[in-house]
């Protein structure tokens, strides 16, 4: 668990930097995984896998990775570092829901956790309508969500059909295909970026440490662990996302509506996974 706790916390501080760059989504989005990309191709061995796997695997590397990365950076242009944290929530929720329609089942649990999923979205903003450059970033972010859960879902299923292929080989092809949408992106906006010895830092620390090594050593860890510590482990990073943002960033944010906005978001999470019922089966 103690990497797991690493890679959480290393998480936990790119919302607030990525707030702080204040670069184009695309670049962002473009460097990142460019970076990210670097730090998996030594580790590429593809010999004795069929091209269409290949192309398979670039193809859910680019709404994986390549969607989901220019939808959420794009969303910092609307929305502050810790409420971006929050949205992401919904995630779980999202690949249940997912994985339901492609097995053409429909479970009331899933339908439950997706309506206090969106209560929860609500919560933040009651008494308060939101403007339209607020609602923009929280479709941004729910889209992130969705492309990443997607992502997880359809590789999940390749896996299954493919047993003998080793994650690690075949990784950088999920970086290939989500840099290739990233980079496409990016050319078709007018982007003169100079940046400076902070800027850079920070691109390093998001694409090498937070992207490359992160899911490295998550992927380590993940070996060491058990499920359920797994499953917790992979939201720890939202309320650590959250106080780095406000406690060492400096946002500022409405205490009550925030807690009970991620009292709606972790309730669908707990329904999504079972845990209530895990826990009377347990009693």
């Amino acid at each position: 668990m103690p990497l797991l706790l690493l890679v959480s916390l290393i998480w936990a501080f790119s919302f607030g930097l990525i707030k702080q760059l204040g670069l184009d989504g695309t670049f962002v989005s473009a460097a990142r995984l460019g970076l990210a990309l670097l730090v998996f191709i030594p580790f590429l061995r593809l010999r004795g896998v069929a091209q269409r796997t290949c192309l398979a695997l670039a193809g859910i590397g680019a709404v994986q990775f390549g969607l989901m990365y220019l939808a959420y950076n794009e969303s910092f242009r609307f929305l502050k570092a810790h409420e971006i944290a929050l949205f992401t929530l919904t995630t779980p929720v999202l690949v249940t829901l997912l994985a339901d329609a492609f097995d053409h089942t429909l479970r009331a649990r899933a339908m439950l956790a997706a309506l206090l999923a969106v209560l929860g979205g609500a919560a933040i903003y009651a008494r308060a309508a939101p403007s339209a450059a607020t609602l923009t970033g929280v479709a941004l972010v729910q889209l992130s969500n969705l492309a990443f859960a997607l992502g997880q879902v359809l590789y999940r299923r390749l896996r299954l059909r493919q047993p003998a292929l080793r994650d690690r080989n075949v990784f950088g092809l999920l970086y290939a295909g989500g840099f290739a949408i990233a980079l496409a992106a990016m050319f078709s906006r007018d982007i003169n970026a100079i940046l400076n010895t902070k800027e850079l830092l920070i691109l390093l620390y998001l694409g090498v440490v937070a992207s490359g090594l992160g899911f490295f050593l998550w992927n380590l860890g993940a070996t060491r662990v058990s499920t359920g510590t797994l499953a917790a482990m992979n939201n720890a990073k939202i309320p650590l996302a959250v106080a780095v943002s406000l406690l060492v960033f400096g946002e500022t944010a409405d205490w009550p509506r925030l807690l009970l906005s991620g009292a709606f978001m972790f309730a669908a999470i707990a329904v999504a996974e079972g845990w209530f019922r895990a826990k009377a089966s347990e009693s």
